[in-house]
């Protein structure tokens, strides 16, 4: 399960990487980053299955479906969703109490979202926070978790 969630930081970190979303926000590229998270939760799902070469078939295959599944869920976001979700990620590292989760929603079409913060620490003189995240679109959800931090402008911006 460690592993899970390292991968799906590690997803969420390159999908910030990619994208043209300002800094401290969440960037989505819908469908690739869908797809890397999908990906990386699918292949770690499946190396827990099989032996020696089957182990290797059990971990590729759960890359592709999960690649697969998570693109699906990628490119059904749409712009409001992003923005739904940016905004409640500052809020939630800016105000929210620690364990406790921040809910987003989309009205027009349903799709949500909840980012959970972890208690604020410092790393080389900035505050810190972890934080995991759950997307709901179409019925499938994807799980992550990250790090992020407070930039000289007070935004926060997802280190890991």
């Amino acid at each position: 399960m460690r592993k899970m969630i390292a991968v799906a930081g590690l997803s969420l970190a390159l999908v910030a990487c990619q994208s043209s979303t300002p800094p401290g926000q969440i960037g989505v590229n819908n469908t690739t980053g869908g797809t890397l998270i999908g990906a990386g939760l699918g292949g770690l799902l499946g190396n827990q299955f099989g032996g020696g070469s089957g182990k290797a078939f059990t971990t590729l295959a759960g890359v592709l479906v999960g690649g697969l599944v998570g693109s699906q869920v990628g490119k059904s976001m749409d712009e409001a969703d992003v923005a739904y979700a940016n905004r409640s990620q500052q809020n939630a590292l800016n105000n929210g109490v620690s364990g406790q989760p921040v809910a987003w929603q989309n009205p027009d079409n349903g799709h949500n979202g909840t980012i959970v913060p972890q208690p604020a620490y410092q790393s080389n003189g900035t505050y810190c926070r972890e934080f995991t995240q759950t997307i709901t679109v179409g019925g499938q959800t994807q799980n992550g978790y990250g790090t992020a931090c407070r930039q000289p402008d007070g935004s926060w911006k997802i280190v890991q």
